[in-house]
């Protein structure tokens, strides 16, 4: 099945909504909302716990997953379940500490782009120390850093 910006169906009683949102982990991402059972389905707009990969090459950005993940959590009950494309089961405030980390890491990069600061000067400053703990995935700090700072470098 193919859609361009959303569809529903209904499997066991239950609708399954997907909607689309462009720029995030890629141009394409889609989520699936489960209203009867308060349970969503972030994809790779949330990897809980961890740096994400944005696949910049393929349409994605952080400012695109920070309003796909922004727009969602404004639809959430703060008793929903959130499942996350990597990581554990996680829930509204999961996905919250998400979003807040992208935008105090790209809020980071943003300033280094404009005052001239390298991804190397950010790395030696241990620019992303608070976030610490996020870089334990597959994405590790240096390299979620140099993906940031080309994502936000881009004209």
């Amino acid at each position: 099945m193919t859609f361009e910006n959303n569809v529903s169906v209904h499997l066991n009683g239950e609708e399954i909504r997907a909607v689309f949102f462009p720029h995030g982990h890629t141009d394409g991402d889609c989520v699936l909302f489960f209203p009867k059972s308060n349970v969503v389905h972030m994809g790779d707009d949330f990897f809980n716990g961890m740096f994400p990969f944005i696949d910049i090459d393929n349409g994605g950005s952080v400012m695109g997953m920070i309003a796909a993940d922004d727009k969602v959590l404004s639809t959430l009950r703060d008793d929903a379940k959130v499942i996350p494309g990597h990581g554990a089961l996680s829930d509204k405030a999961g996905l919250a500490a998400f979003s807040k980390m992208l935008k105090g890491t790209s809020a980071i990069i943003a300033r280094a782009v404009k005052d001239g600061t390298t991804p190397a000067q950010l790395k030696e400053r241990k620019a992303f120390a608070e976030w610490d703990s996020w870089g334990q995935g597959f994405i590790k700090t240096d390299r979620f850093i140099d993906m940031l700072y080309a994502d936000l470098s881009r004209k």
